[in-house]
């Protein structure tokens, strides 16, 4: 019962499959190769324009690369207060940019809040050299909290950010999960509603190690070039994420895998939500639940051999938690079982 995070589950057959079949022979390095030429137009066709495709190992080295594309002196991003750029990345977007600043911005259940953001980017006039400029402007998709940016929603903070003169960027890490979740296409997701950069994640969706940037402004991709490679991401063996991509892709198989871990969730949900001991915190829109359970009963549950976290309250939530309870998080992945999950629920019914 593997529920702590969608990072624990392995690769899907499909994808490792994609990976031998391509270990083999000689290609062109550092992804000048066939296939990786042939993965790059195949992420053109699925956001329905041509987008400029850079390969990095992590999340971490995506986000950060992505801010730093718009990086300038004195630059300020702005994100959710809870957002994985904040919290979870150990100051590299700042590394990276050499200096940038992250400002935190509130909002209910991990997404950005439309009106605060307007009053807290406004606060930095770009002629006032003291305070530092906005530079761009980060939401994640779906969010730490398994929340999902509605299209209208992405499109309204993207005309804050037009107005201000700032691009959009989006954490996309479980792109795919919200992208299914919302019944939408890639493009109606990003740059028709103003995203200018994404961090397009594989790896939490099946792949081995397969992260992305994907760039629609065509005229930054050269300096973003310099930047990966001096961030040490440029791969020579770039064929064997391109491998892993081409399998992710190949016959829908990266949207079946995002529905299978949303339908998990729910399945889990609706487990919970039948126990006497344990109460959703919110309703899962994607690949996460979150449940507020007695901590007493939540030590058993992992003594029996769940795997889940406890998590911190995120700022919004109106809810009761006891003194002998706790918030704690759940993640599905392509990998999660009926059976598993029905487990669980017998365990907690």
């Amino acid at each position: 019962m593997f529920f702590a995070s969608d990072n624990w589950a392995g690769a899907h057959p499909n994808i490792a499959a994609g990976l031998s079949a391509n270990a083999g022979g000689f290609s062109t390095a550092y992804g000048d190769g066939a296939l990786d030429q042939a993965v790059y137009r195949r992420f053109s066709e699925i956001f329905e324009r041509e987008v400029a495709v850079f390969f990095v190992a992590t999340g971490t080295a995506a986000n950060s690369l992505s801010l730093t594309t718009f990086n300038k002196p004195g630059g300020i991003s702005f994100a959710h207060r809870e957002s994985h750029v904040i919290e979870d990345e150990c100051g590299a977007p700042e590394y990276f940019s050499g200096g940038s600043r992250l400002h935190a911005v509130d909002g209910a259940l991990g997404k950005v809040d439309p009106h605060n953001l307007e009053r807290i980017i406004g606060r930095f006039a770009p002629e006032i050299v003291h305070w530092g400029r906005p530079m761009a402007v980060s939401v994640t998709q779906s969010t730490e909290v398994g929340t999902i940016y509605g299209l209208d929603e992405i499109e309204t903070i993207s005309a804050i950010a037009k107005r201000h003169s700032v691009p959009l960027h989006m954490d996309g890490a479980r792109f795919a999960n919200a992208l299914v979740a919302l019944d939408t296409s890639p493009a109606e997701m990003t740059w028709k509603r103003g995203v200018d950069i994404l961090s397009f994640g594989g790896t939490k969706n099946g792949c081995w190690c397969a992260e992305a940037i994907v760039l629609f402004d065509l005229d930054r991709a050269r300096e973003l070039a310099f930047l990966r490679k001096r961030a040490a991401q440029l791969f020579s063996k770039s064929r064997f994420v391109a491998a892993q991509f081409e399998a992710y892709f190949r016959d829908g198989l990266w949207l079946d895998t995002a529905r299978h871990a949303n339908a998990m969730a729910a399945r889990l949900a609706a487990a919970i939500e039948d126990s006497a001991s344990a109460k959703l915190a919110w309703l899962p829109q994607a690949n996460e639940v979150f449940a507020v359970i007695r901590k007493a009963e939540a030590e058993k549950l992992q003594a029996a051999g769940a795997a889940f976290y406890d998590w911190h309250k995120p700022h919004g939530f109106d809810g009761h938690i006891g003194e002998d309870e706790a918030l704690y998080r759940f993640v599905t992945s392509f990998a999660t079982t009926a059976e598993e999950v029905d487990r669980f629920g017998q365990l907690i019914a």
